[in-house]
């Protein structure tokens, strides 16, 4: 009877760092804000941005995605929340490049270029 008593607890403690361990996958976030790079594959403007990334070596110092929104509708619907998100006017629709730091956006290659020469 001892052992059976032994055996449940042990066993109830082991479900509970199970459980806790798992929820803590589905909660932690990755530290920092996720920044984000909007383009379209055929916007030259765009290129600019990607031109000075490959200048710079800015990939290797800011952690960033790249998500293309020209063929991408998932993509473009992302911009399209965060634009609204950062306060920019999406009447009619949201132009790219858009720089989004985790809590403005930045439209336009020289105002993100100016704004990564800080980083």
């Amino acid at each position: 009877m001892k052992k059976h008593k032994t055996l449940i607890i042990v066993l109830g403690v082991i479900a509970f760092l199970v459980i806790i361990a798992t929820l803590g996958r589905f909660t932690n976030k990755p530290a920092g804000p996720e920044m984000i790079f909007f383009y379209g594959d055929t916007c030259p403007h765009c290129k600019n941005v990607e031109a000075y990334f490959t200048e710079s070596g800015i990939e290797n110092k800011v952690k960033f995605q790249k998500l293309e929104v020209y063929n991408n509708t998932n993509n473009a619907r992302l911009l399209a929340t965060t634009a609204k998100k950062c306060g920019l006017d999406t009447t009619n629709g949201v132009g790219v490049p858009v720089f989004y730091d985790g809590q403005q956006c930045f439209q336009g290659d020289q105002p993100i270029i100016d704004f990564l020469k800080t980083k």
